[in-house]
């Protein structure tokens, strides 16, 4: 082969190589940029200072137009989500508003009518109308103060907090009732601590022990007590009801559920909703292990320090 063909050939070589490494470098530039851009605007997104007028569309930056139009969508989503829930929360207090000033007047003047001179008949009236009043009173409560949970008008504050506290004041709100079914209330004695919102873990203890009560017969047995784990802090509400059959135990801590063989009982179907939200929401859990009459055993986890 004639020399001058192969350095011809050599160098048309090296040319091709050479268009093929600058080709390379330009496209890895290309895909740089746009994915520093899309950094950019992802970045911007996130600080709240996006402004899909800063990024103009050309071939190139076909990925940033794209991902600039799904930003955009997003933010108006984002913004509807907050007008809607800036609604709800508007109308819960709006409902917490209007309905406590009628309930408390009816609650008012059907005690007045209750210490009136009645006949038998029209007591028994009265005592249906506050017996009512208070049930339609607790169902407004709970659903305002699940909405407020959900919607996130309420926040909890957790922090380091005595659990001993909360047992006590749980037992003082508790016993009345119990003593009226003469049920024995066993809260041990503790020193652990846990991180948890003190008012509002307070409540959801409240509701698994006042449904402990409610599903125990009388002259029942209600134990309490705080076992500390290396990460958790549990609760333990053992009793000696009715139990719960293992087919309804995934139910139970549904909003409104009510057993079958419960029906008859006071109570809306919250109060265990509400509790495993305030514990889930806390980084906690709630476990059950129950037997139909044999009683039932709520386990409420709950961050340790």
């Amino acid at each position: 082969m004639d020399k001058k063909i192969v350095i011809a050939c050599i160098i048309i070589m090296i040319a091709a190589i050479g268009v093929s490494v600058i080709t390379v470098i330009i496209y890895y530039k290309n895909v740089r940029r746009i994915l520093e851009n899309a950094a950019g605007m992802i970045k911007d997104a996130k600080d709240g200072l996006f402004d899909e007028k800063n990024y103009n569309e050309s071939m190139l930056s076909y990925v940033e137009a794209k991902l600039a139009e799904y930003i955009a969508m997003n933010e108006v989503s984002k913004n509807n989500i907050i007008d809607e829930r800036d609604k709800i929360k508007e109308l819960i207090s709006d409902i917490s508003h209007q309905t406590k000033t009628p309930i408390s007047n009816i609650l008012l003047f059907a005690q007045i009518l209750d210490e009136q001179e009645l006949d038998d008949n029209s007591r028994k009236y009265v005592q249906s109308i506050i017996e009512q009043s208070n049930k339609l009173d607790f169902l407004i409560r709970s659903l305002i103060k699940t909405s407020r949970l959900e919607t996130g008008i309420i926040s909890l504050h957790m922090e380091c907090n005595n659990c001993m506290s909360m047992l006590a004041t749980v037992y003082k709100q508790i016993l009345p009732k119990a003593e009226n079914k003469g049920i024995i209330l066993n809260f041990n004695k503790t020193d652990a601590v846990a991180i948890f919102d003190l008012k509002w873990t307070t409540e959801a203890l409240y509701n698994i022990v006042d449904n402990a009560v409610k599903y125990t017969p009388e002259s029942g047995r209600i134990d309490v007590e705080v076992i500390k784990y290396e990460f958790f802090v549990v609760i333990k509400v053992s009793d000696n009801g009715i139990g719960i059959k293992e087919n309804e135990v995934a139910q139970i801590f549904g909003r409104f559920y009510r057993a079958p063989d419960v029906r008859d009982k006071d109570g809306v179907g919250l109060g265990l909703y509400l509790a495993r939200k305030i514990v889930s929401d806390e980084g906690g859990y709630i476990k059950v292990k129950s037997k139909p009459g044999a009683g039932s055993v709520f386990y409420i986890y709950l961050r340790g320090l």
